[in-house]
């Protein structure tokens, strides 16, 4: 994911900052607790495509 574009992108629900989950090929709002998957390199910034992050996710970016 290129750093440039990571900076330019915010969460379509919120507007907040996200974090690139490298691991699992997502984007991840804490604050709307969703990841946004990224598929063939290009996120995909809809709230539909998006899946809930669990509690133990949420706790793990807030740790």
């Amino acid at each position: 994911m290129d750093k440039k574009l990571l900076d330019l992108l915010v969460c379509p629900v919120t507007k907040g900052p996200l974090i690139y989950d490298r691991d699992h090929a997502e984007l991840i709002s804490k604050s709307a607790r969703l990841a946004y998957p990224i598929r063939d390199g290009i996120p995909v910034m809809l709230e539909d495509e998006a899946r809930e992050l669990s509690e133990e996710e949420v706790e793990k970016l807030h740790a």
